[in-house]
């Protein structure tokens, strides 16, 4: 899977953008502020309809525009897709895959698969338990996209019931709010769970090969949840377990005024040497794990055929030499990978390619 054209219109620094790329290795340098990363950010959201940066779509729309416009065209073995999107301040994003306008903006979920690595990803180790929630959730979307409507319906009843708690409504609803966060929480759970049994060995080799020297034994990856289950419980059972817990806890609930079970209070508890890597891993032991989450998640979806595209974002200026030539390595293999650099010479020569300068939104080959 690759993508060969990447159009912009009026979004984030670039009113207008018209990029032809290869598959293999593709390199951006440029200084910071000049619109590098827009480039992969602008891959991502296609993949992802979000942003790894933001959390709303208004930062996307170049100033003084009312809308923003992304189109790439996909090619995954012998076929090509093109979808655009359209960014629309205040209204629901218009989505069309090759010309036709979809439904639902999730419609196109699916269509192109990338893993980014980014600065920002340092807080999936060091940061709140949201931040590993939802690098579980991102990446069951990218297995399985379907799941995006199971976490929108999750994340709606969760909604809706903590507001009822909050405001102390008709209680007597709640039995059947219960019922819905159950069933759309166990599907969840279930897929959750899954991916982290499917997910955790390659954890483990994936650091192995970046860290080198440092041992892979002692990294941990342990999923725990809010609320007790039978050992290998299935759908069913975990909805069950769902409702005992929320029966249980619902005098605290209405007192405190917010929903104390479910997959939105798990955590996925990562530890190096037998300590907890929140709070006790070094910066390097830190910046390893990171990168292993993310090449972990690359050989999942390669396994399933998604073949991903990889998107390093200015990740080598955080590295130390050992890791810069232990990652480059590691990534080559893919169809193709779009990297940003301030400092070209920051990109291991490893990963050889065409490289284009960026410089106030303006984006160029070097010949």
């Amino acid at each position: 899977m690759h993508v060969t054209h990447l159009q912009l219109v009026d979004f984030r620094s670039y009113s207008a953008l018209d990029l032809t790329l290869p598959p293999g290795v593709v390199t951006f340098v440029g200084a910071n502020g000049q619109g590098k990363t827009n480039l992969l950010e602008a891959v991502g959201y296609v993949a992802a309809l979000g942003s790894h940066r933001v959390s709303s779509d208004a930062p996307l729309i170049r100033e003084g525009a009312e809308h923003a416009v992304i189109r790439t065209r996909v090619v995954r073995g012998d076929r090509a897709a093109l979808a655009e999107i359209e960014i629309v301040t205040g209204r629901a994003n218009r989505v069309r895959l090759n010309r036709r306008q979809l439904p639902r903006a999730r419609d196109l979920l699916g269509l192109l698969s990338v893993v980014l690595f980014a600065p920002e990803d340092l807080a999936m180790v060091k940061g709140d338990p949201a931040e590993r929630r939802r690098f579980l959730d991102e990446l069951l979307v990218a297995r399985t996209p379907r799941l995006a409507g199971v976490i929108a319906d999750y994340e709606r009843v969760l909604r809706q019931r903590t507001t009822l708690l909050r405001v102390r409504g008709d209680l007597r609803t709640l039995d059947s709010w219960d019922e819905s966060l159950a069933r759309h929480g166990a599907e969840l759970l279930a897929a959750r769970l899954a991916l982290v049994e499917d997910l955790s060995p390659r954890i483990g080799a994936a650091y192995a090969a970046v860290a080198g020297a440092e041992s892979s034994a002692g990294v941990g990856v342990d999923y725990r949840c809010s609320v007790p289950l039978p050992e290998g419980a299935g759908r069913d059972a975990i909805a069950a377990a769902m409702l005992a817990e929320l029966a249980s806890l619902r005098p605290r609930e209405v007192e405190r005024g917010v929903t104390l079970a479910g997959p939105h209070r798990d955590e996925l508890v990562l530890s190096v040497s037998g300590r907890p890597a929140r709070g006790y891993a070094s910066h390097g032991e830190s910046w390893s794990l990171a990168l292993a989450l993310r090449l972990a998640s690359f050989e999942l979806l390669g396994a399933d055929d998604r073949g991903p595209v990889l998107l390093l974002d200015d990740v080598f200026a955080e590295l130390d030499a050992h890791r810069r030539r232990r990652l480059a390595e590691l990534v080559a293999r893919a169809e193709q990978v779009l990297i940003t650099a301030a400092v070209g010479d920051d990109v291991p020569p490893e990963l050889g390619g065409p490289r284009f300068t960026v410089r106030t939104g303006e984006v160029s080959l070097v010949d």
